[in-house]
């Protein structure tokens, strides 16, 4: 039994003023009404199954729409259900999610999956502890899946919907402290509240105003160079009336950026390709990866990898850099090319050598799947 997380409702703590009430009554209408007309067509849109907009929420987490679109599709066709899900190999599925980034994402999911098979005979559960109750799940991915897949009046609360909401009621202040992200829970479950109560559209108004909260940050009421003009809630906004639409939400101090220096070695032998496998345990878990070595920067990255390795009088190849960034990191990978006799003693029990296949069918982290098709092919 997986352990049941608590979360403390924002409804106790949290009374919204007479004001918000209103302002919350003349809104909702105006967003259903807008997003009827306005709704991107979307392909999890496009399904009833609480098993595929699932997968999609949980696919958009950090991430944007675009770069879904192809994986959410892809996924739906290899792995259709739950139980396709839980009895499909990590590798498998970690395939599938290959340059999505954040692959803990795509582990929560498999184990999810089985613990639906599990506790819920295959069927996803409707119920919103339950969904709650699944691995890699949130209040939001909860209240979004609970709402859009069964209708039901479960707030949600995510980046564009902050934003949304911090303009329309002038939330000031860092909406991550405890009373301001009380309050935004608040106004977010009335609002879902007041839907349920409409028949706008007809059994689907639940769903269709979380979406609409949704849609409206993300085309709209963007983070910066909001288009108000376009947005069904202007006469309502109070940033707007102020005109401090800029000021709302507080922006957020940027995190200083950290330079990481790696150098990897690519090596190839008899048309096979030498691989280490990422220990479970840590970042990227279950991926593979070209043997690499983290430097404190690249200027003698060559003698560092003759050094780490063991290798004697030998001089490597050249192939190039990737550079990337991961949160708040900026690195840049020296990548060598070397076609040893022999196994390197240091990387003798650390991997496999693997077919030119097997490097395309294989899960790669993002770095290296870039080596393999932009300095390999």
């Amino acid at each position: 039994m997986g352990h049941r997380r608590r979360v403390r409702s924002a409804k106790s703590e949290v009374s919204l003023s007479k004001p918000d009430l209103v302002l919350s009554e003349s809104l909702v209408p105006r967003l259903l009404a807008w997003f009827a007309t306005s709704a991107r067509d979307l392909p999890w849109r496009r399904t009833e199954n609480p098993y595929g907009i699932w997968i999609s929420e949980i696919m958009l987490q950090q991430t944007q729409v675009a770069t879904v679109i192809p994986y959410w599709e892809r996924w739906m066709r290899q792995l259709p259900t739950v139980a396709d899900l839980a009895k499909a190999k990590i590798d498998t599925v970690l395939k599938l999610w290959e340059g999505l980034g954040y692959y803990r994402r795509a582990r929560n999911l498999h184990q999810a999956a089985s613990q639906i098979l599990e506790q819920h005979g295959g069927q996803f559960p409707r119920d919103f502890a339950a969904i709650l109750d699944l691995p890699g799940v949130g209040p939001y991915t909860a209240g979004a899946v609970a709402s859009i897949a069964f209708n039901q009046a479960a707030p949600i609360l995510d980046g564009n919907v902050m934003r949304v909401l911090s303009r329309i009621y002038a939330v000031a202040g860092d909406l991550t402290e405890k009373s301001n992200n009380a309050l935004l829970w608040r106004l977010a479950r009335q609002l879902v509240e007041q839907a349920q109560q409409t028949n706008q559209p007809v059994g689907q108004s639940c769903s269709a105003l979380n979406q609409a909260l949704m849609e409206l940050g993300a085309l709209v009421c963007t983070p910066s160079t909001p288009h108000c003009v376009d947005c069904p809630a202007q006469k309502l906004c109070r940033a707007h009336r102020d005109q401090k639409v800029d000021q709302f939400p507080q922006p957020k101090k940027r995190a200083t950026s950290t330079a990481r220096f790696f150098a990897t070695l690519v090596l190839k032998k008899k048309g096979r390709w030498f691989l280490c496998q990422r220990p479970e345990d840590t970042v990227n878990g279950g991926f593979w990866e070209f043997p690499s070595l983290e430097l404190e920067n690249s200027v003698h990255a060559e003698q560092a990898l003759v050094r780490w390795l063991g290798l004697e009088n030998v001089q490597l190849e050249r192939l190039g850099q990737i550079a990337h960034a991961i949160t708040r990191y900026r690195i840049r990978q020296e990548v060598f090319l070397h076609e040893p006799g022999r196994t390197p003693p240091r990387l003798s029990t650390a991997g496999q050598w693997v077919t030119s296949r097997a490097l395309q069918e294989l899960p790669l982290t993002g770095s290296h799947r870039r080596i393999v098709t932009e300095l390999l092919a």
